[in-house]
């Protein structure tokens, strides 16, 4: 298969990309700098200047990934139209370009998040449920609407609402790994609120399974099926390190940190990812504590 993918040289992406490879997929990466990027074999790189609408024609699948990422700064206005923008203008432009093609894909894979449900406590969340009140929630909904004209063409098109992907570059990990090696690690918050954890290998996984099983179409939740509270995670990977989680990281010191961003740190959101189980994909990871181990091994 050839796949055209935006987001491709991101966290997820530079995993996506390599797993493509390494079943024989043709990868085709938009990006803003082709010159800056390294050769590698089974992959090309275009710019977001060059002809979409032939990129798409010679597509099977266009999966996109493209946005700004949500926790590299305070959520300042300018900075929140940022996130918005950086998502839902390429997520438009590519559902434009598939609706005008001759040749279409067979699939468009364009991201969302869990924080399109917002923060609902101890309520099962599965694709069915509605959206959040939210600025996530509000972003979330933004840019699944950005991907209407590619729908509207009846390309079969996928929401992965990603839950926090965890690999052993995750950045917010890394941010919990320090205070568990001091002996000072604990929950972020007071930890009652549910984590939507996801290992990578199942992020990457279900991408694979929405691209090549037709019956997948709309959302699809990207979390572990029984993925706990925040105080739960904490106290596996204390376990797992060998070290105690006594110690919780309280929402106000969040907020003087982050500003805004701890909201969505701190929401709770307990996810069901009924769709992925019903089309017959299996999990990987369910275990926090076997994902932790892999991770960190």
């Amino acid at each position: 298969m050839q796949i055209l993918l935006s987001g491709g040289s991101g966290f997820i992406g530079t995993y996506l990309t390599q797993r493509l490879v390494e079943r024989g997929d043709r990868v085709v990466i938009i990006t803003r700098d082709p010159s800056s990027k390294q050769p590698m074999q089974g992959v090309t790189y275009i710019s977001w200047d060059a002809d979409l609408n032939e990129a798409v024609c010679a597509a099977d699948a266009v999966v996109n990934m493209a946005g700004k990422n949500l926790f590299e700064s305070r959520w300042t206005d300018t900075v929140k139209k940022a996130i918005v923008s950086s998502r839902v203008e390429t997520t438009k432009k590519l559902a434009k370009a598939i609706a005008k093609a001759e040749q279409k894909p067979d699939v468009f894979v364009t991201f969302s998040a869990t924080g399109y449900y917002g923060s609902r406590g101890e309520e099962p969340l599965n694709e069915s449920s509605g959206p959040g009140n939210d600025f996530l929630a509000e972003v979330c909904v933004k840019w699944e609407d950005a991907a209407r004209e590619a729908v509207d063409a009846g390309v079969r098109t996928v929401f992965p609402r990603v839950g926090i992907v965890k690999q052993k570059d995750d950045g917010a990990l890394a941010k919990m790994l320090l205070p568990f090696k001091m002996f000072i690690g604990g929950p972020l918050g007071d930890g009652s609120q549910y984590y939507p954890w996801v290992h990578m290998d199942d992020v990457i996984g279900l991408i694979l399974h929405a691209i090549d099983t037709p019956s997948v179409v709309g959302p699809i939740n990207v979390a572990a099926p029984e993925h706990g509270t925040m105080k739960e995670f904490a106290k596996a990977l204390g376990s797992v390190l060998g070290r105690p989680s006594l110690f919780p990281v309280p929402g106000f010191v969040l907020r003087i940190a982050v500003g805004e961003a701890a909201g969505a740190i701190v929401s709770s959101t307990r996810i069901v990812p009924a769709k992925a189980i019903q089309t017959g994909y299996r999990f990987r990871y369910t275990d926090t504590k076997a994902a932790l181990r892999d991770i960190l091994s």
